[in-house]
């Protein structure tokens, strides 16, 4: 197998991705391990895989890991591959990989069948899924990591129930495609998925060149979940309190201090300039 990098992290939340770690070191011969230790090392790990001229570089465990690992080989030629071990594994299942099974991930990491897909960006940083400007970033602002690994998926639940009870900030949002100017809380998306199978993002395309947004306008926190119904299980957003749009560039801004989450990582505050470059990602595929 040359050229096959594999960044690990070793902590993926429980003992059964502690388990499955162990696992890919059996299946995964020929491939180079390397270990993450803290946040942000799995993108230097990337970074220096890149230097060293793997050709493939496969993040091993969540959602997190993996947007690290892409900013690290971001710009590069090198293609990406998931082996996916994290408590959410979003990006993995809107790629179509059989999230439950890393022998088969395995597999199709050494076909080296690649796929060019968009390369979402948020104030220079890279992100692959999703971004969020307001309510969600703000739970994983407030989710600490003993609470998740007390609880895991439930530890968001519980900070979302504290966040959605006070008064959401004044959100300015400025796009050529847009046709509102103010909301309480954007979403931004490459792919359809949204925390886990929903598909939020009815008409989004992972290579088609446009940010998908959604913007819940003036309302409070606790009104948004029933919006966030309609969102989910209506094939059209039917309501006139949400605003779903797509662009190549988008601004959003607040005179508060509200916070940005890529890709379920925390990751700076207001104000935030997206943008996308299309089909700038390798991608390893079935």
């Amino acid at each position: 197998m040359h050229k096959t990098c594999i960044i690990l992290n070793p902590s993926a939340r429980s003992e059964r991705a502690q388990r499955s770690a162990e696992r890919l070191r059996t299946l995964c011969h020929g491939a180079s391990f390397r270990a993450t230790l803290k946040a942000g090392d799995a993108q230097q790990l990337a970074r220096n895989a890149v230097a060293e001229g793997y050709e493939r570089i496969v993040a091993a465990g969540g959602d997190g890991t993996i947007h690290e690992v892409v900013n690290g080989l971001a710009g590069s030629e090198a293609a990406l591959g998931l082996l996916p071990l994290g408590t959410m594994n979003v990006f993995a299942n809107e790629l179509g990989l059989p999230a439950n099974d890393l022998g088969r991930c395995w597999e199709i990491i050494r076909a080296a069948r690649t796929r060019l897909i968009d390369l979402p960006m948020a104030n220079e940083k890279h992100f692959v899924q999703l971004a969020g400007v307001g309510l969600d970033a703000q739970v994983v602002k407030e989710t600490s990591l003993t609470f998740k690994r007390n609880f895991g998926p439930l530890s968001y639940l519980i900070s979302a129930a504290q966040v959605a009870s006070r008064r959401p900030p004044r959100l300015l949002i400025e796009s050529e495609d847009a046709l509102t100017e103010e909301g309480s809380f954007v979403l931004v998306g490459n792919g359809r998925l949204y925390g886990g199978p929903f598909p939020f993002f009815k008409h989004a395309v992972i290579d088609d060149g446009l940010l998908d947004v959604l913007v819940f306008k003036q309302i409070g926190y606790l009104d948004l979940l029933k919006y966030i119904q309609n969102v989910i299980f209506t094939s059209d957003i039917t309501t006139r309190e949400v605003e779903y749009f797509q662009t190549r560039y988008l601004r959003v801004s607040s005179a508060e201090e509200v916070p940005l989450e890529l890709d379920g990582e925390l990751a700076g505050a207001c104000p935030v300039e997206f943008a996308i470059n299309s089909r700038r990602l390798k991608v390893l595929t079935p």
